[in-house]
């Protein structure tokens, strides 16, 4: 047996472990739903999970089974699996890879448990309207719709009243599946929790502004699951609070993500799930740390949006109003926010094919970020889970080259 590297295991962090025994606690209990009476919903990811956590259902996000498929290696086989049954390569590949799960239970944790209801908003992207529509068709199972507008510039009072009307609605279609009227006592309670664990994942995001960053976007992509997934429960308090704590010794100890950070740069867009690893060593080896991205901030960025003593009535516009919804300009401004917070040098643009509202627009903000701020941008063309759109020798070329121009600014 090959020894451990000593300076690798000192810079692991000890939260993973939790972390792998929450979420396998999670799918347990989901997977056992049906024999123990409880509720299962499946819900887009930046759907308003707060409520199902009011009625106690269970909620379970294909998206996230999605990223697990990526990181597993098992996309490319299952995008072509929902390409045989019909479905365009040019769609998502988190639905391709969802759809062809159903019907076989497959995946990396056997599929995904079967659904009492679906909860889809459409705040991330339109592809998810069909996706959902498509799975409640499958399972026979009760879909509700979540409107939001996109938000070019502003949230207009019209378009909060229209979302806030459909909330109550939601609430209503909950109460009808559940059989049980919703406690809006509760609701107080678990919106208090959803504030205070998106306070504290912002404050283990930030801790990332110290040199060197005690953390990596490699790190947070990880330990995101926790925020969306349980949102709104004393666990997802818990954890946070000890990662936080965790990272601030490793602060204390002077434990960076990476060796020698000398180059601090920002990740744009998904990850690309199946080749996180071999990312963040190519990275390390030009002593560079991703230390921010767009995508983990995005579960804390509408905060400011929130009254957490009037929780339910001001979600309205904060899940209208996440990263995804909203104009370039302002995707623009959010980004040049990260980038002073971090005090980040470079930037690195995953031009996703499968998700079109986070790529379409980031030649514009490649753009106003170097008129902006000056700072060399990479912009590399993959896939979160569809390992066919991944070219490691024109990527890894790219990446050489994008490293010697930060080693000359």
């Amino acid at each position: 047996m090959a020894e451990k590297d000593p300076e690798k295991e000192k810079r692991k962090i000890k939260a993973v472990a939790r972390m792998k025994e929450i979420m396998t606690t999670y799918y347990i209990e989901a997977k056992m739903a049906e024999g123990t009476g409880k509720k299962v919903a499946w819900i887009t990811s930046g759907g308003p999970v707060e409520p199902l956590i009011v009625m106690d259902v269970i909620p379970i996000y294909p998206e996230n089974h999605g990223a697990m498929i990526g990181a597993s290696k098992m996309g490319a086989d299952l995008c072509e699996k929902a390409e045989i049954m019909g479905f365009s390569r040019d769609l998502c590949s988190y639905a391709r890879s969802d759809i062809a799960c159903a019907p076989i239970n497959a995946g990396p944790i056997g599929g995904l448990p079967k659904p009492d209801m679906l909860i889809c908003c459409n705040n991330i992207c339109g592809t998810v309207l069909k996706w959902y529509e498509i799975q409640a068709r499958h399972f026979n199972a009760p879909l509700f719709i979540l409107d939001t507008p996109f938000c070019h510039t502003e949230f207009s009072k019209e378009a909060k009243k229209y979302v806030l009307k459909q909330l109550y609605e939601y609430i209503a279609f909950l109460e009808r599946n559940c059989g049980k009227p919703f406690d809006y006592d509760k609701m107080k309670e678990v919106g208090r929790l959803s504030v205070e664990g998106q306070r504290l994942w912002r404050a283990v995001l930030d801790t990332a502004a110290h040199k060197p960053s005690p953390l990596s976007a490699f790190d947070a992509f990880f330990h995101l699951a926790m925020i969306v997934t349980l949102r709104g429960t004393q666990v997802v308090v818990d954890y946070y609070a000890a990662l936080l704590n965790e990272m601030n010794e490793r602060i204390t100890a002077g434990i960076g993500a990476i060796p020698n950070e000398r180059y601090r740069l920002l990740w744009d867009n998904l990850p690309i799930w199946y080749r996180t690893k071999w990312l963040s060593e190519k990275f390390a080896s030009y002593d560079a740390c991703l230390v921010a991205d767009t995508y983990t901030s995005a579960w804390c960025g509408v905060l400011k949006y929130i009254d957490e003593n009037d929780f339910l009535n001001t979600i309205a516009e904060a899940y209208s109003r996440i990263y995804l919804n909203i104009g370039i300009d302002q995707m623009a401004d959010e980004i040049l926010s990260i980038v002073d917070r971090y005090d980040v040098n470079g930037i690195v643009m995953h031009s996703n094919r499968s998700c079109k509202p986070y790529s379409l627009g980031q030649y514009d903000i490649q753009k106003i970020i170097r008129e902006k701020r000056g700072i060399p941008s990479l912009i590399i063309e993959a896939d979160m889970v569809d390992e066919r759109s991944f070219t490691e020798s024109q990527i890894e070329t790219r990446i050489d080259a994008f490293m010697e121009v930060m080693r000359g600014t």
